[in-house]
This record gives C-alpha cells, structure tokens and sequence, in this order.
C-alpha cells in the first residue's frame, strides 16, 4: 500500500521561536490523536525563524545562564529546546524545515540513523544539483563546504516514532554575523556558511523552498502535496494563528547590537 503524501507548508513571514515550539507539539498531538485510525498526516514545516539562539538537551540551565544575558543583549531571543545538539542560532536569511513524520509507516518502521542520514543526504544533493555546490565529508553532523565551514545542520527529537525538529540551511549572509557570537554546535574551530557566499551569486530563502521540497520527497520515498491552512481544521487553525502572530512581531534586527 503506497504512503500517503507529505504535506508541506512554507511560512512565509519570520516566526518567533516560542511559538513554532507550540505549533509542533500541537501536530504531535494531533498526530498521536488520530495515529490509532491511520487518519494523521506526515507534515513538512518550513520557514524562517525571528533572531534566536537556542540550546539543545546537552546543555543545563547553569550552563547556559552567562550565555542567555549575553545573547539577548545582542537583540535576539533565547531558547531552550528539546532537539538534540548543542547551542545554535537560527534567524532570516535561514531556511528551517521542521519534518513531522511518523517513522513507524513504513514495514520495518525507519530507524532514528537512517532518518537523520537521509536528511543530510537530501540536504547535500539539493545544493550540488540546484547550487553546484560541493560538500566534504565530516564526522560532524550536519553539510560542511570545507572541514570549518558549515552551511546547514541538522537536531531532531523523536517520541513514539514522531520526529518534531529538523534541519536548518543558511542561504544568505544575514545569519553569518548572529553564528560569530557564539561557537555553534560546540564546535569551537568551525565556522557559518552560506549559499549566496559559496555560490558567489544572489540567492533569496523564497528561492530555495521548490527544491528543497522537491529533495524531501526524493529523500525519503513521499509524495509531496500542497497543504491549504483553511482546509486543514485544527492544524490550519494553528498555522493561520501562527501567521498571524509573526505578522503582529513586525519587524526584527538585521545584524547583532553593539551596545
């Protein structure tokens, strides 16, 4: 029996970080709600997030005291998530892509390696095939142009075969400055990419989404379909009031304060 298709959403306003948290656990509910009948959808949400810098399970409140103070002085948001990895930013300029999918559809259901090697995997292929650009092989996790520069990672939570979380891709030059202030994924001597610099040509977030979607469903086997926030129900209800909540935040810091 063929899967059911993907459905996708683009945001296309920034979102506060807090609030897509929420959006997240709410499909995951959803998800678990109707899982019993088969009726839950498998849902790609993509977007751009308002200046953040987030931690991730490896690191304690403690820990991270020092670097909340710093970094919200700077002019972003400061949270806390559930994902695995380390501390990281997330911001315009960036596309985020938050799979909602239910590993356990497939006979055998697919393994939490597989799933996160297949996002890089789909990762790497949309910037060689669309962008011409080449990754190296790391140790790390994540796409890396060259041993010290990283263009895209990847942090994933998985509960009762539910992934929330995902990948984040830097495609212009507007997150490289947030990535300076701080040593990402706790890799001290790597540094923040981006495809506008490695491609050496002007490049837009908007740009990006067809093939990345495109990649998704290559990646993983799915057909992807359009998803329609007003004919969705609930989870439309939650998507619309999500939008609307990023429209009322207007506008946010291009660069890190100096002050």
């Amino acid at each position: 029996m063929p899967l059911p298709p993907v459905l996708y959403h683009y945001f296309h306003t920034p979102l506060p970080y807090t609030r897509t948290l929420l959006l997240q656990e709410k499909i995951h509910q959803l998800q678990l709600a109707s899982r019993r009948s088969s009726s839950h959808h498998d849902i790609l949400l993509l977007l751009q997030h308002r200046p953040v810098y987030t931690s991730g399970r490896r690191q304690t409140e403690d820990e991270l005291q020092t670097e909340r103070a710093r970094l919200t002085a700077v002019g972003a948001d400061f949270a806390v998530a559930a994902r695995g990895g380390q501390l990281t930013y997330h911001g315009p300029g960036q596309l985020v892509g938050y799979p909602l999918l239910d590993l356990g559809r497939t006979s055998p259901p697919m393994g939490i390696r597989d799933y996160i090697c297949r996002m890089q995997r789909m990762i790497q292929s949309y910037l060689q095939h669309t962008h011409g650009i080449t990754h190296v092989p790391s140790d790390h996790t994540g796409v890396f142009l060259d041993p010290v520069t990283k263009i895209a990672s990847i942090g994933v939570q998985v509960r009762h075969r539910l992934t929330t979380h995902g990948f984040a891709m830097n495609v212009t030059n507007e997150p490289l400055g947030w990535f300076g202030q701080v040593v990402a994924c706790g890799l001290a001597d790597v540094k923040a990419g981006c495809i506008v610099e490695a491609k050496g040509q002007n490049v837009q977030v908007e740009d990006v989404v067809p093939g990345i979607i495109e990649a998704f469903g290559a990646s993983y086997g799915r057909d992807m379909e359009k998803l329609y926030p007003q004919n969705a129900g609930e989870l439309g209800e939650a998507i619309l009031a999500l939008e609307e909540d990023a429209l009322v935040a207007g506008e946010w810091l291009r660069a890190p304060s100096s002050n």
